[in-house]
């Protein structure tokens, strides 16, 4: 009688134009989130004038909108670039085995943001808005496409063990959105999900029971409010739960993967153990059949800062963080290959934002660290329907703004959900009087990144 009730009613939230609305290239993602804006100077963006410039001032009458207002001397990159793979995309030596993959990715290198202070430019990575209260990307995908598995979430995130990002769990928030489709966060250290297990153990009979009453009492709730919605997507919620007790141990489990593959993601060294158990469960989330899987890496902005937000020292800031993740990224990609998962799965590589040409010192001195820069950055992604090797768009000479394919946020999300068969002007929630959308009023698919 219960199922009844809730097929007649149906769950909330489940996208009325649902996709595809066009075929799809890509049924699943990972996306992989760099906290506090790695320099794109010192990655993907080779700028060979920098070297002829540095030490010198910035010039032109121009006077930079920076985070901390100090506009110190140009200065060059600190890692050194070379072309890689038969495409020969320009990566530094800064990451290695990321270089190695070269010939997989598709590098975006004119993005721009809206913000350049954290917390705002991260929600909008996120969500395409600077302010709370708005879903994320894989709130959207959970929203508009479901999930392939009835034992997981659709939408599962695995933040750094030091911390969560700027403005923490709102960065997978389902917003205005019903709560099914919120980013459920696994934790690396302590229980993997929160209070998913009673604190003391239950026989088998009672929990029985106790599942049979509480099935009882939700149908006569649910028929007694005429099929109330909300309360009906509380009940699969809890469904879901109820379900994870199971599927969560089980897939959470790495001591079935071979020693190579553990070996391959770093779990045997110290330095990166912790993100390589984040990729590996992240490729394992998707063979069974979640939709969306976030990892950050990157976490609390105090002192010392555990993120890649370079001020005081770049160099010795993004040596400390590349090596934490440099291997376990290459390893994901070049598993999800080898299983032929990246023929149907996207791996999105981002950052809220790059750095500045220019150091963050006084104006006569060439300073180590880098300010906040959002005219101009780059992110890159992987796998389906993306031509593999290639930069797109670039910046100006120095690296400073973007000048050639200008890429915002917008647009960047507008071509995620084309590629997983999603018109982005069709995803739509109506709420407090309009329909919504990932996109809001903006966005176009970036073609020239097509395959």
């Amino acid at each position: 009688m219960r199922d009844e009730v809730v097929r007649a009613i149906g769950i909330p939230g489940e996208a009325k134009d649902a996709p595809p609305h066009h075929p799809a290239k890509a049924k699943r993602v990972i996306h992989i989130c760099l906290c506090g804006g790695f320099s794109q100077l010192d990655t993907f963006d080779y700028k060979p004038e920098l070297a002829k410039l540095h030490g010198k001032p910035l010039g032109g009458s121009e006077k930079p909108d920076v985070f901390f207002g100090q506009i110190g001397l140009l200065r060059k990159n600190d890692w050194e670039f070379k072309q890689r793979g038969k495409s020969g995309l320009w990566i530094s030596e800064l990451f290695p085995h990321i270089a190695g993959v070269a010939d997989e990715l598709t590098v975006i290198r004119s993005m721009v943001a809206e913000s350049s202070s954290h917390t705002p430019a991260t929600l909008h990575e996120n969500s395409g808005f600077r302010l709370n209260g708005f879903p994320n990307l894989g709130s959207w995908l959970s929203y508009g496409m479901g999930n392939e598995t009835d034992e997981l979430p659709a939408y599962v995130v695995l933040p750094d063990s030091r911390g969560l990002p700027a403005g923490g769990t709102n960065n997978w928030s389902n917003g205005f959105l019903p709560a099914q489709h919120q980013g459920v966060m696994f934790q690396s250290k302590g229980p993997v999900i929160s209070d998913l297990f009673p604190a003391r153990e239950i026989s088998g009979d009672v929990e029985a029971a106790s599942r049979e009453l509480q099935a009882k009492l939700n149908q006569l709730d649910l028929e007694a409010r005429g099929g109330e919605g909300e309360l009906a997507a509380r009940m699969k919620a809890y469904e879901l739960a109820a379900k994870m007790q199971l599927a969560v141990p089980r897939v959470t489990d790495l001591s079935g993967e071979t020693a190579d593959t553990q070996k391959l993601y770093g779990i045997d060294q110290d330095a990166t153990k912790d993100f390589g158990r984040s990729c590996l469960l992240a490729r394992r989330l998707l063979e069974q059949g979640v939709r969306f899987v976030q990892l950050f890496s990157g976490g609390s902005f105090g002192s010392p800062r555990i993120n890649w937000d370079g001020h005081e020292d770049v160099k010795e800031n993004h040596t400390r963080e590349a090596k934490l993740i440099d291997q376990p990224v290459a390893a994901l990609v070049k598993d999800l290959r080898q299983r032929g998962l990246l023929d149907d799965t996207l791996v999105l590589f981002t950052s809220e934002f790059g750095r500045t040409p220019f150091t963050q010192s006084s104006a006569d001195v060439v300073g180590t660290g880098r300010d906040h820069n959002q005219y101009g950055f780059s992110v890159w992604l992987a796998g389906a329907g993306l031509k593999h090797g290639l930069a797109y768009g670039s910046t100006d000479d120095i690296g400073w703004k973007a000048v050639e394919h200008r890429t915002a946020w917008h647009d960047f999300h507008a071509t995620v959900l084309h590629l997983l068969g999603i018109d982005h002007t069709r995803l739509t929630y109506y709420h407090n009087g309009i329909q919504r959308r990932l996109t809001n009023v903006h966005g176009e698919v970036v073609e020239g990144i097509l395959a």
